[in-house]
């Protein structure tokens, strides 16, 4: 099914791009939530006459998300205390959303699906060097220390 992007889309390409895509997808993800429309005459030319208000839609978009990343990097490091076993082990282990809720708490907005987790959740007391991805061309990087609760 050929579309027009709307916005960017991680892997698979930019604002007013004509692409093609499996049905499902188009139908059931990227029409339902305006990130894509249907690749027809009328939709060429609706898309031509907002293509500014979206470039600037999306301009404002990453200068948010530099802002955002300027704060996060003025944070440098957060700490998470947890209940540890001797050998650093912990009791459970530390994800995306009590990493989001350590960064909110010290006064920087975060969403846990920003973070990622690039060898799963954390279970073992340490440090850790993360990535917040803001946009899809900005991400911040984060050091998450965990320590052990006395």
């Amino acid at each position: 099914m050929e579309i027009i992007l709307l916005e960017q889309v991680l892997n698979l390409g930019t604002l007013g791009h004509k692409v093609s895509v499996k049905s499902g997808y188009a139908r059931n993800y990227l029409i339902p939530n305006g990130k894509a429309v249907p690749a027809t005459k009328e939709n060429e030319a609706y898309f031509e006459s907002r293509r500014a208000e979206l470039e600037k839609a999306e301009t404002e978009l990453i200068a948010a998300a530099e802002k955002r990343k300027q704060a996060i990097e003025s944070l440098g490091s957060i700490t998470i205390s947890a209940n540890a076993g001797a050998e650093g082990k912990l009791f459970g282990s530390i994800s995306a959303t009590d990493i989001a809720a350590a960064m909110n708490k010290a006064g920087v907005e975060v969403h846990k699906k920003e973070i990622r987790l690039p060898d799963g959740l954390l279970r073992q007391v340490g440090d850790y060097n993360l990535e917040i991805y803001l946009h899809l061309d900005v991400f911040a990087p984060i050091k998450v220390i965990i320590t052990a609760e006395s």
